[in-house]
């Protein structure tokens, strides 16, 4: 598989657009107002402690408090965990034979308590940034865990005699006190790269250590690489065809880093100085534009619905144009077989997380529902969350979640609809209509004047004084209000306002339910 890298750098924004055989799956955004914050360490103060919860709120001076689980405490189950997707093995946090936590946090934390956290997840809706107070540095080949002892090894390392050296290796070069992981890129390397790497780890630590010792508020104390160093550290490896930049400055600073750790990656790293736009040369700027849209059409003539809330996505799978010549089962087959590829592409290329429900169009036989299931598990493959599926159900839903890091692309290319409030969906012109009429019939019951006027949107006006005179008639005559109609573009399509002619003011809120 051919695996591309695209970086757009502007002003106010950087872009990262990862290809593979030149389809686009998954795009970062980072913005000048909104950096990233996964991998920052804090400096926080314990604000309350949840028992019933199992967690804790920290202030770390940020506009929401973050949200620090007892599974992220030093010590407990799940602790030594990787930050990105090489993580070990994770340990399902551990209850005792009654199914309480083995764990109580509020004999480990004290209102008041100053900890040091890192940020795991980015704040998202209306939910603050989730924290770990297990903090790790991440490095080109390893990644190192202060306060802990446990030496790792990527999974993504499959020969178990490689393992078994990196791991001998680690163990011996690395510092009493510190835990280490080492990474898929550490593979085949030697002493002189661990090396070189442990000592560059442990002296930021020991860094950002001192700096959180002098703060006497709560507040920032290390900032995680910008999003193009981070990437080029963790993901530019041997499996990428070829690094594109349209940043001269950026292009220097990788040849730079790639130097140090890599010497070899240099040659696939390109500047593009054409007077093209480098997304529009890859043809990427306008898989971004599908990207936001609701509907995404299968090459076969099927497609897909997509629809987001805060904490689940729903799939819809539909046939549309697609036909076929085989029997029903082979038609829904093919369609379910390319949808279940489709899918994996756009849950990446969307970076939706949280709980998601894919509705596959109904299969009769039990084996084509594992063939599909078999056929979405590989193409997740390559996903670097930590996706978990379920089999199809007998109605042709399958259930998944994959780990949630940051807003989706949904959330950041865009904002709720301020005439919709997000749903999609608006009051029709009838239903609106009899909205009026029940204000003007509260109003009739409170003995207010009888001279009012209605201001409505431009097409509700319309509606009413073309498709709705007789309505409109009836209406004046069952309330006794004379009621003129005017519009107003400035609303919304559902909104009125009414007014008093002889008071000349709005007294819509008056009898509005």
């Amino acid at each position: 598989m051919k695996t591309e890298i695209i970086i757009n750098v502007a002003s106010q924004e950087s872009r990262i657009a990862i290809l593979e055989d030149s389809r686009l799956v998954e795009i970062l955004v980072e913005r000048s107002e909104s950096e990233r914050m996964v991998g920052d360490i804090y400096k926080g103060t314990i604000t309350a402690v949840l028992p019933g919860m199992q967690a804790a709120f920290v202030d770390i001076g940020l506009e929401k408090s973050a949200f620090l689980h007892v599974s992220d405490l030093p010590g407990s189950p799940g602790s030594m965990v990787e930050l990105d997707e090489e993580a070990l093995e994770e340990i399902e946090y551990q209850t005792n034979r009654r199914g309480q936590p083995v764990f109580q946090i509020d004999e480990m934390l004290k209102k008041g308590q100053d900890v040091i956290v890192q940020i795991k997840k980015e704040p998202i809706g209306t939910k603050g940034p989730r924290v770990t107070a297990v903090p790790s540095l991440a490095g080109r080949f390893m990644v190192l865990v202060p306060d802990g002892d446990k030496v790792g090894v990527s999974r993504k390392i499959t020969n178990w005699g490689e393992k078994k050296r990196l791991k001998d290796l680690a163990r011996n070069l690395k510092p009493s006190g510190f835990g280490v992981i080492v990474r898929t890129e550490a593979e085949g390397k030697g002493d002189r790269e661990f090396r070189r790497d442990l000592k560059d780890l442990v002296n930021t630590w020991h860094r950002l250590q001192k700096t959180g010792r002098k703060m006497e508020n709560d507040g920032l104390i290390h900032k995680e690489m910008a999003m193009t160093s981070s990437l080029i550290r963790d993901l530019f490896t041997d499996d990428v065809t070829r690094l594109v930049t349209d940043s001269k400055q950026e292009y220097k600073k990788i040849i730079t880093y790639l130097k140090g750790v890599s010497p070899h990656l240099r040659e696939k790293v390109e500047y593009h100085s054409g007077t093209e736009p480098v997304f529009d040369a890859f043809g990427i700027e306008e898989e971004i534009q599908k990207a936001a849209e609701r509907r995404a059409w299968l090459r076969g003539g099927g497609y897909l619905v997509l629809d987001q809330t805060e904490a689940l996505l729903a799939i819809d799978v539909n046939s549309g144009r697609y036909v076929g010549r085989d029997n029903q089962e082979e038609t829904v087959l093919k369609i379910n077989l390319e949808a279940a590829r489709e899918v994996a592409r756009q849950i990446r290329l969307r970076d939706m997380g949280g709980l998601i429900v894919i509705d596959f169009i109904d299969m009769m036989l039990p084996h084509n529902r594992r063939k599909v299931e078999e056929e979405f598990r590989h193409a997740l493959r390559r996903d670097r969350s930590r996706p978990r599926t379920s089999e199809i159900s007998e109605f042709g839903l399958m259930e998944m979640t994959r780990q949630r890091v940051r807003p989706s692309l949904l959330f950041t290319y865009s904002e709720p609809c301020q005439t919709c409030g997000g749903t999609g969906r608006i009051m029709s012109k009838e239903t609106t209509l009899s909205s009026i009429e029940r204000w003007l019939k509260r109003s009739r019951a409170a003995a207010i004047e009888r001279r009012l006027t209605v201001m409505v949107h431009p097409d509700m006006g319309n509606y009413l004084l073309e498709n709705r005179k007789e309505r409109l008639k009836s209406m004046r005559k069952s309330t006794r209000v004379w009621l003129n109609v005017e519009t107003d573009d400035s609303l919304d399509p559902n909104t009125y306002r009414i007014f008093s002619r002889k008071r000349k003011r709005d007294i819509t809120s008056q009898f509005k339910t």
